[in-house]
């Protein structure tokens, strides 16, 4: 601070910068109320569209942001939304630990704050109360299992909540997921095409929809074409277990030549069992994996995976959920009379609003088979029988 600006009281230029504009600042460059300003910036009354984007393009060359603590008071909102994984329990288990929850985490996060929310991470079960201490305006649960124990709560409190898979029978808002189903039978369609005759399954014992779902798709499958199932169960939470239940498969007197993982870790696992049982892949195993991770574009040989975009459903279930908050249809084509908290909702509405998202096949070497060798002879002289 110079001497002068001492001697003034003036602030320097640079602490002036750095002030926040505020809302009557915005009202008065773009030429309106403060009344209009917020009715533009929270998508309410009723204005031209000209006038509201106008205030909007103001408000962003300003930098304002509407104060967290005056939106409170304003709305009853804390601009706070939850995160959490309910279906391993009061088992130990880490979001980052897996691919898929790390890259649904991040899209979520980026998506709220997009939206002026900020979103917390919280697990299932705690010692301390931290659900009961945290102001949340609504949450979403990934794979929430059967009568979620967290979900029945958050419902009888009338906090709405969104999930990333088919909820069952719990009492949610709205709904994201995959299609598990057609997903798993193209897996299998794609082994069988590629010379698979006993294809066997890598899968959890654990309650959520894609668990459940996916196992159920594949024995169907079976019955279908008339294969016995082959596959083993472990905890998906334990990662040492995945590599147990990799050898047991690979281990059985009626090995698979080809095997799907549901889990992320499950490509590694059994491209290590193989080397133990001395199989090649993919000549006498086709692998292919549910995971989101780039490692598999760089094993030996690259493992085909399984997407389930994660990206994409943490930002539409993030969005599905602050919809139902602030009670505004953001062209979604989900009723929005039907994503408002559970307390609201009168009996004989039906299931909650669903949407399906799309998964994709990468295809890599691990599930094709090699072109068989052929032996080329060199071209014999002119007139050599």
């Amino acid at each position: 601070m110079t001497a002068a600006a001492n001697q003034s009281g003036r602030r320097p230029t640079t602490s002036r910068r750095l002030e926040r504009a505020g809302i009557r600042d915005v009202a008065a460059a773009a030429g309106v109320s403060i009344t209009t300003v917020s009715d533009a910036l929270n998508g309410k009354g009723r204005l031209p569209d000209e006038t509201r984007s106008r205030v909007r393009e103001v408000a962003e060359r300003l930098g304002y942001r509407p104060s967290a603590a005056a939106r409170t008071l304003r709305t009853g909102r804390s601009g706070l939304i939850g995160l959490t994984v309910t279906t391993y329990g009061e088992e130990p288990f880490t979001f980052t630990e897996f691919a898929y929850f790390a890259e649904m985490a991040r899209a979520a996060t980026s998506a709220a704050l997009g939206r002026g929310y900020a979103l917390v991470v919280l697990p299932a079960s705690s010692r301390h109360d931290v659900w009961g201490n945290i102001a949340l305006d609504g949450t979403v649960v990934i794979d929430p299992p059967d009568q979620d124990p967290l979900v029945s709560e958050l419902y009888r409190s009338g906090v709405p909540v969104v999930s990333d898979g088919k909820p069952g029978n719990c009492p949610v808002t709205a709904w994201v997921d995959n299609d598990h189903e057609a997903a798993v039978l193209g897996i299998l369609d794609h082994l069988s095409e590629a010379g698979a005759r006993r294809i066997g399954l890598l899968t959890g014992t654990s309650t959520d929809t894609y668990t459940r779902l996916s196992t159920e798709a594949y024995l169907a499958w079976c019955a279908k074409v008339g294969q016995e199932p082959v596959y083993e169960t472990y905890p998906a939470h334990d990662p040492a277990a995945g590599a147990v239940a990799a050898d047991r498969l690979l281990a059985r007197p009626d090995r698979p030549d080809a095997v799907y993982g549901l889990f992320d870790p499950n490509g590694t696992d059994l491209l290590a069992a193989a080397r133990r049982y001395g199989m090649r892949v993919p000549d006498d195993l086709l692998l292919v994996c549910c995971s989101e991770s780039d490692v598999y574009a760089t094993t030996e040989p690259p493992i085909t995976t399984l997407s389930l975009k994660p990206r994409r459903i943490g930002t539409t279930v993030v969005n599905l959920l602050i919809d139902a908050i602030e009670g505004v249809d953001s062209g979604t084509g989900v009723d929005i009379a039907r994503l408002f908290p559970p307390r609201f909702r009168t009996a004989g509405t039906g299931p909650p609003p669903g949407t399906l998202m799309p998964t994709e096949l990468i295809v890599r070497a691990s599930s094709q088979r090699r072109s068989p060798r052929t032996t080329v002879s060199p071209p014999r002289p002119p007139g050599e029988v």
